[in-house]
């Protein structure tokens, strides 16, 4: 949603396919997880008095708006781009079929998955951590506000410190709240790195795959940061 309250800001889309078409032409294949939180969020939903399904089920939706916006301006600037959706509406994307969002990769087209993993309860991280095991991936990036993992909330709290690396039972522990439990379980279960990094720094995709930049790795004790 970029400077805005709400909504879909095409100069900020802009920025993220930029840093995304840097990303595949040096050579990474890369899939997409986005949420829907500029548009709706499913558990702010179920707070105000909504069935907590029926709010999942609009968050879901609102995922597949932004995938689509996305999808839109990557193609703009003539990187072949594929949506594919948990939930079926083939009159506006493919369906979620492992093997072919495998192909698409293998074809060099960014794959953006939408709609988390079509079930309520879940969180876009859940559904992030799930399509990193189901895609082979040699990492799950996430991309956020704070260019890493704290101590404490940065913006309440100025005396917090950022991790360079941390293992998941460490965040699972200490509660940092990062990412979801479930999500965190599924990397570490799995052996895949998480590396938070800031989305508002210029190049900072590009500088994560290279090992280089401000970011905080989450893994196993004793795996490699980089």
């Amino acid at each position: 949603m970029g400077p805005g309250q709400f909504g879909i800001d095409i100069p900020t889309c802009e920025k993220f396919a930029k840093a995304i078409k840097e990303a595949r032409e040096a050579g990474a294949e890369v899939c997409l997880v986005i949420g829907g939180g500029n548009i709706f969020r499913g558990v702010a939903g179920a707070a105000k008095g909504m069935d907590r399904a029926q709010a999942d089920s609009m968050g879901m939706l609102a995922t597949v708006m932004n995938a689509l916006a996305m999808q839109s301006v990557l193609e703009n600037m003539d990187v072949p781009t594929r949506v594919l959706s948990a939930i079926h509406m083939e009159a506006i994307c493919e369906p979620y079929i492992r093997r072919r969002a495998q192909r698409h990769m293998e074809k060099g087209r960014i794959v953006i998955f939408a709609a988390g993993i079509g079930n309520p309860f879940f969180t876009t991280d859940t559904g992030a951590a799930l399509r990193a095991i189901e895609m082979n991936c040699d990492a799950l990036l996430k991309g956020t506000q704070v260019d890493g993992v704290y101590t404490a909330d940065p913006k309440l709290d100025a005396t917090a410190t950022r991790y360079d690396d941390v293992s998941y039972q460490e965040l699972l522990v200490k509660d940092l709240r990062v990412m979801d439990s479930s999500a965190v379980s599924l990397m570490r279960d799995n052996n895949i790195p998480i590396v938070v990094f800031s989305l508002k720094e210029e190049g900072s995709l590009l500088k994560v795959l290279h090992g280089q930049g401000t970011s905080t790795t989450i893994a196993n004790k004793g795996a490699s940061s980089k």
